[in-house]
């Protein structure tokens, strides 16, 4: 599994950003990396094009044709914290890997805080989570959300 991946961010679009690794030699790899990333970091990565970045990613293999091939992916976070509570919530059922990338709109702290209080008002705010989700994963995750 891939969990970390260092390199200069080229490009950041749709939820999705492009990835040059560095060689000792400081110079740009030949290889480049596509990662998804959750809304509330796409935000952050707009004026570090060029920059160098470290992600700390999630691999996962994303089903296509109904579920006959699989796409290999990569979702890439700011800190292990991010990418493990990334894991907590797409654990429960209901909340793919898509859809718990565009629900992230907000830092995951404001999001276990709102499963923390049980503040299903305010998880409905976020992109892709309705009442029921909402409810779901307050009852699921509330005492695993810290």
């Amino acid at each position: 599994m891939i969990s970390r991946l260092s390199g200069v961010l080229e490009w950041i679009a749709d939820g999705r950003a492009g990835v040059a690794p560095r060689h000792a030699d400081a110079s740009p790899g030949e290889v480049g990396y596509e990662v998804l990333v959750p809304a509330y970091f796409h935000a952050r990565l707009l004026d570090r094009i060029g920059q160098p970045i470290v992600l700390r990613t999630f691999h996962y293999l994303e089903g296509v044709a109904q579920g006959t091939s699989f796409v290999p992916r990569l979702v890439g976070f700011p800190s292990v914290e991010d990418r493990a509570f990334f894991e907590l919530l797409t654990s429960v059922k209901g909340l793919s890997t898509r859809k718990a990338l565009r629900a992230m709109a907000v830092e995951p702290g404001e999001i276990a805080g709102a499963i923390v209080r049980e503040d299903e008002a305010a998880l409905t705010k976020l992109p892709e989570i309705g009442k029921k989700l909402a409810s779901t994963l307050v009852h699921e995750l509330k005492d695993k959300a810290t």
